[in-house]
């Protein structure tokens, strides 16, 4: 047989500790995952909100100095046709100038484009600049 002796104590006499109950520690470690998931996320998507604004706005502006450089070398409003081919875009024009004489002239135009995801602090809106007409009236 066994030499053991097993002697049995009160938990405080003998110094050992009462275990801690740990159970629910993995609900509260999922929750903090999925939070940080979650702001990751929210991130990302204010990050593309931006991105996408930013190449509608370049778009925008683009489209609206050429079809204003078209306009002004029909001899029509410039500034007028590209505010209808910025709306046409969702976009605004928030400057539109035209230089030089009917031969040689440069529109440039200023497109201003609404972030679709508010966030306080940041802001509300991205805009671009373009320009077309004669290469010699730009330099």
């Amino acid at each position: 047989m066994s030499d053991r002796v097993i002697v049995s104590c009160p938990a405080p006499v003998c110094g050992v500790r009462p275990r801690r109950d740990e159970r629910g520690s993995g609900s509260m470690l999922m929750i903090g995952v999925c939070v940080v998931v979650m702001m990751l996320g929210y991130t990302a998507m204010i990050i593309c909100g931006y991105v996408i604004a930013a190449h509608r706005a370049r778009s925008a502006a683009d489209l609206a100095a050429l079809s204003g450089a078209t306009t002004a070398g029909q001899g029509g409003d410039p500034c007028a046709s590209a505010r209808r081919n910025a709306r046409a875009h969702l976009a605004r024009i928030s400057s539109c100038e035209r230089v030089g004489d009917q031969i040689d002239y440069v529109v440039t135009v200023t497109a201003t484009v609404s972030i679709l995801v508010r966030t306080p602090g940041l802001p509300r809106h991205v805009s671009a600049t373009a320009h077309a007409g004669s290469a010699e009236v730009r330099r």
